[in-house]
């Protein structure tokens, strides 16, 4: 049976950040609901089930659906897949996304016997194990300006994305639970949370609606899918953009509250199927009719952006306890 998605009626004034049990659990059909605060009785708001769930192992690459995850403070988990904890990256350490290299879209990640198996056209297939040795070099990152630290992979992994993306020498890096994230503060900055991300641009969670998709499509002559926009937690049974006034959120024992909207980036425009960036739609039309409400961080610009461009709500998990 398929549990509610709902919200609290009240809203909660201010900026908002999220809150989530530790190491609970999201699966497909939880129930989901909103706060109107720690100690007021909550007041629950039905708006839809959770359709999708998506981990992204590697930072670009192809998502793994899965029908239940575990929720960290770094984000999804389901047994040895984590949420965008390996990155491709330059040799001096910059990242390479698909804003830089479209066709990382193209490879696929599936988890065989602790072994990352990793495919793509015209390329044999990778078979990477999914605990480095500590022996391998660990590599300065660059990530949006912030530095975090990355474990190689190693030289057949690197020669690997460098012979399918052929353009340029690149690596592929993992993130231990061990090495320090990159912190809100410093991401979010004058927001003041307390939380760390690995690879994920911003915060460990994007929500969307696929009533949202559906309104898009409607209005673009060639369709664009879920996986343009790459979400963590896909809710159905709710109206178009509804999730633009969602602040808080329970999802079976998960907690979460709503950190900032999502500004969509020249990521959304690379067809998931073809590994081409077409550098104008959906963008362009999300830009026309979608306004912003509230605070805007922009990816392609630092600090406070309040621009008309699309928005989706991410999410951020602290434990129990910890300053909201």
């Amino acid at each position: 049976m398929q549990a509610s998605l709902g919200f609290l009626a009240q809203r909660r004034p201010g900026w908002l950040g999220v809150a989530a049990l530790a190491l609970a659990a999201v699966v497909l059909g939880a129930v989901v609901w909103r706060r109107a605060g720690p100690r007021r009785r909550r007041r629950l708001q039905q708006v839809g089930t959770v359709a999708k769930l998506w981990i992204y192992p590697v930072k670009s690459c192809k998502g793994v659906a899965v029908s239940e995850a575990e929720c960290t403070a770094l984000g999804l988990r389901s047994g040895n897949l984590r949420d965008r904890f390996w990155l491709v990256i330059k040799e001096d350490g910059h990242m390479v996304t698909a804003r830089q290299e479209p066709r990382l879209v193209l490879v696929s990640i599936t988890c065989e016997n602790n072994r990352l198996i990793f495919r793509a056209p015209d390329v044999d297939q990778l078979v990477l194990p999914i605990k480095q040795p500590s022996s391998n070099k660990l590599h300065d990152c660059r990530i949006f300006g912030l530095d975090i630290k990355g474990r190689d992979c190693g030289n057949e992994a690197a020669q690997w994305f460098t012979n399918f993306l052929k353009t340029e020498a690149y690596r592929l890096v993992q993130y231990e639970t061990n090495m320090k994230g990159r912190t809100s503060k410093k991401l979010l900055a004058p927001i003041n949370w307390n939380y760390q991300v690995a690879y994920p641009d911003y915060s460990p969670l994007l929500v969307m609606t696929d009533a949202s998709l559906v309104d898009l499509n409607t209005r673009l002559e060639k369709k664009v899918k879920m996986e343009n926009f790459r979400p963590n937690i896909v809710v159905t049974g709710c109206d178009a953009f509804e999730e633009d006034t969602w602040d808080e959120l329970l999802i079976g024992s998960v907690e979460m509250k709503r950190v900032m909207a999502c500004s969509r980036c020249i990521f959304t425009t690379v067809d998931p199927d073809t590994g081409i960036i077409d550098r104008k739609q959906p963008l362009d039309t999300l830009k026309r009719f979608q306004q912003p409400g509230g605070i805007d961080w922009d990816l392609n610009n630092s600090g406070n952006n309040t621009s008309a461009n699309p928005y989706y709500p991410t999410f951020n998990y602290l434990y129990p306890g910890e300053e909201s």
